[in-house]
């Protein structure tokens, strides 16, 4: 009898693929994504691997074909569960406060952004008492087909990694203030990582921290008020 393999400790980094306007095989590209979060809704993997007691992807996912902007985080917290909506928490309405710093509409983050995570399920709280726990390893192996499917059906002009383990994903292990602030192109795409959205941040708890973040949302406005024919050409602003 074969054994399963056991998913790789150490994945490689999260691909970007190049944007492509909205209207490139546009009802194909709908068609499909619906496919996809429905298969996302039902996903039982980490169920069956023995990783979580039950499944709970509602929440995790929310966005459309022709949004130029993608969110990734790390997983759903119990609120966005609950409520059935990605960044439904304390966290969202800071990141949503953070978008209105670069120039986006209040809502934006929820009516403008693809919202997506390395996970689809709430992860439960960290058994030591200190917050959620971090999907592991495998867990992120499980679901990252899921991530990569979205990219190369999206195909956003800019992607923003939320929090260091999404950061990391894209970009490998990195010191949030080497990063933070930064801009990377990625065949055509703009990179551009965010500290996680928390209210008791110790990060961000740092004035130079910060201003690191103002750099961030600064180079976020550029992009949006001349985006995308800096996408379209590579520039990063």
């Amino acid at each position: 009898m074969s054994r399963r393999a056991s998913p790789p400790s150490v994945l490689p980094l999260i691909p970007v693929p190049s944007p492509l306007p909205k209207e490139s095989d546009y009802a194909r590209r709908v068609r499909q994504l619906a496919e996809l979060h429905d298969e996302i809704h039902v996903c039982e993997q980490c169920v069956a691997a023995g990783y979580l007691p039950q499944a709970n992807t509602v929440g995790a996912t929310r966005g459309r074909i022709g949004d130029a902007v993608m969110v990734v985080g790390q997983a759903p917290g119990h609120l966005s569960v609950e409520r059935g909506i990605p960044f439904a928490g304390p966290g969202g309405v800071i990141l949503d406060r953070w978008l209105q710093q670069a120039g986006f509409a209040p809502g934006a983050l929820h009516r403008e952004v693809y919202l997506s995570a390395l996970t689809r399920c709430d992860p439960g709280k960290n058994p030591r008492g200190t917050g959620d726990r971090k999907p592991s390893p495998p867990e992120l192996a499980l679901c990252r087909q899921y991530l990569l499917r979205e990219l190369e059906l999206v195909r956003p002009q800019v992607i923003l990694p939320v929090g260091g383990m999404a950061i990391a994903a894209f970009l490998g292990p990195q010191r949030l203030e080497d990063v933070i602030g930064e801009a990377f192109e990625r065949n055509g795409a703009l990179l551009l990582p965010l500290p996680h959205p928390s209210g008791v941040s110790r990060w961000l708890n740092d004035p130079a921290h910060q201003q690191l973040l103002a750099r961030a949302l600064g180079r976020l406005a550029v992009w949006r008020i001349s985006g995308q024919s800096q996408a379209s050409d590579g520039a990063v602003p």
